[in-house]
């Protein structure tokens, strides 16, 4: 045997034959198959479980993505407003919301919220009965009640990234409510798009400095002074316990996009 012979061996041991599945690539094990993608869709014999499979998953993805695209297409200039869904109509965090979905609505912006109770339901609340559009894009859990009656235009989804994405896509700012897990979730996914310049760069406040102080001190003293973030990143960040301030960093940051576009 050459030596070339001995090399194109180990080179073919090294990279198997391939089979190609449209943009797939499968080698080894996962290249035998016994028929075609388009066998597969005409046949009418063997199981019926490929509707619950991944790929098909994919559509109904989609799916959410156009129905989402659809709704809100002519949505004017917006601001998603963040909080908890625990927050009781009789705290002070609920008329807070309130308000400030009132003042947004003054001010010439709709409000989109999760859509569902607590201080979502009070943002919404706020914007409709100042006469602004109130939107809420709604998340299927099984532990929460569904859309409040506050919301004029609401959309119901399956997937946490496709409803994510349209907190992001028609918002031209972030305000963040006193919240848990998922308004820490959606506030960190926003501060990263901004920063990341997914996004154009647009603020992010903080409303309410007993609740939110400590995490903005911990960024500054912590996550910025040993390195892991910038100060331009720390000072996408804006804390405040004013409707009228958190509205009007919201108006400055819409007039300089509109100035550069």
């Amino acid at each position: 045997m050459t030596e070339g012979n001995t090399r194109d061996q180990v080179e073919d041991a090294e990279h198997p034959p391939e089979r190609h599945r449209g943009p797939v690539v499968l080698r080894r094990s996962r290249r035998t198959e016994d028929s075609t993608t388009d066998q597969r869709l005409l046949d009418s014999r063997g199981p019926s479980d490929w509707v619950h499979t991944d790929p098909w998953r994919v559509l109904r993805i989609q799916a959410e993505f156009v129905e989402g695209f659809g709704a809100l297409a002519e949505v004017p200039r917006a601001v998603t407003v963040f909080g908890s869904a625990r927050t009781p109509r009789e705290h002070p965090e609920y008329e807070a919301g309130r308000k400030i979905g009132a003042a947004l609505a003054n001010a010439g912006f709709a409000a989109i919220t999760g859509g569902g109770p607590g201080a979502m339901e009070a943002v919404n609340r706020g914007a409709s009965e100042a006469g602004g559009l109130s939107i809420g894009l709604g998340i299927e859990l099984p532990f929460e009640q569904g859309m409040n009656p506050w919301v004029d235009l609401g959309v119901n989804f399956r997937y946490f990234f496709t409803r994510k994405t349209m907190f992001i896509k028609y918002a031209q700012a972030f305000i963040c409510l006193p919240g848990g897990f998922g308004t820490l979730d959606e506030l960190f996914e926003a501060l990263t798009l901004v920063q990341t310049k997914k996004v154009t760069k647009f603020p992010v406040v903080l409303f309410g400095s007993s609740y939110w102080g400590g995490l903005h001190d911990w960024i500054r003293d912590t996550v910025l002074s040993e390195g892991k973030i910038g100060e331009r990143d720390a000072a996408l960040l804006h804390v405040t316990d004013d409707i009228d301030d958190a509205v009007q960093i919201v108006l400055e940051a819409y007039r300089a996009w509109e100035e550069t576009h």
